[in-house]
């Protein structure tokens, strides 16, 4: 069964179709054709065997019609199966929209994107490659305004560099927090779930400021957490319409204990009122 871990990364991808292309324009280089549409295209990718193949997802990038698919695959782990898969999605893909098909494989491991990388013998005169995104290629987005523009490679950028230096995690995991609060309380709570996840264990303690007493080596580090920790907790409330009298709002703003941020911001994705939000 699918692990969340998985699951959610595929959730970016699903959210933000035009990640796929992104990664393999800007991250890998690839040369991809003028399209104006990138959409999720069923992942079905029947053979002719009678049982069906299913990709994680397919992306279709559409110019009035198909002008390249995307296979996108999460792999967390080596599989010896998926070097006989992977050909096979490709091919039945590229049968079904009649144009070129790329396979981009997502692998947060190192080790697994090593793997994944190797070429794959399918004849004498033919082998068959996918571009692969490990951890070293994924661009890092720390600033909030580009996180905001494209919330999924924020994210995406947390989980691929989430156990570097300690205070470089923590201030990624902010950047991609801040921006995904504005996406709505459902994809923010999958959002947040998913950075906590891939952080390193000293990182995850000092992104929720566990032990007590973590002191971040660049001290406005502490204050853009909080002011953004603060900004969260209101437009998860905001765009939740639950409504934040004038009191409430400056308390919000005006707190400084991020363990205490952190229990009001898990609170404000179910908070019926806002008054739920300060129960002890």
């Amino acid at each position: 069964m699918p692990s969340f871990f998985h699951e959610a990364l595929l959730l970016l991808f699903r959210n933000r179709p035009e990640l796929a292309a992104e990664l393999l324009r800007d991250a890998l280089g690839v040369e991809l054709p003028a399209y104006t549409e990138a959409r999720i295209e069923s992942a079905e990718l029947a053979d002719i065997v009678p049982a069906a193949r299913y990709a994680d997802l397919v992306v279709l990038l559409v110019d009035g019609k198909p002008v390249l698919g995307i296979v996108v695959e999460v792999q967390l782990a080596p599989d010896d199966d998926k070097r006989f898969t992977w050909p096979a999605y490709v091919s039945n893909l590229r049968a079904r929209i009649r144009c070129n098909v790329e396979l981009l494989v997502v692998a947060p491991d190192p080790k697994v994107a090593a793997w994944a990388s190797r070429p794959i013998g399918i004849g004498q005169r033919a082998t068959f490659a996918a571009f692969v995104i490990g951890p070293e290629g994924v661009p890092v987005v720390d600033d909030l305004e580009q996180a905001k523009r494209a919330p999924e490679l924020a994210v995406l950028s947390a989980v691929a560099h989430g156990h570097g230096g300690v205070d470089d995690a923590v201030r990624l995991a902010l950047v991609a927090a801040q921006a995904s609060a504005e996406m709505g309380a459902g994809h923010f709570a999958v959002y947040y779930d998913l950075i906590i996840s891939a952080l390193s264990e000293a990182a995850r303690k000092a992104f929720q400021m566990l032990p007590q007493g973590y002191e971040y080596q660049d001290k406005s580090l502490r204050r853009s957490f909080s002011e953004g920790r603060a900004g969260a907790v209101l437009r998860v409330l905001a765009r939740r319409n639950v409504a934040v009298s004038d009191e409430q709002r400056e308390q919000i703003s005006a707190c400084t204990d991020l363990e205490t941020l952190d229990r009001w911001l898990d609170r404000a994705v179910t908070a019926a009122s806002a008054d739920e939000l300060f129960k002890d």
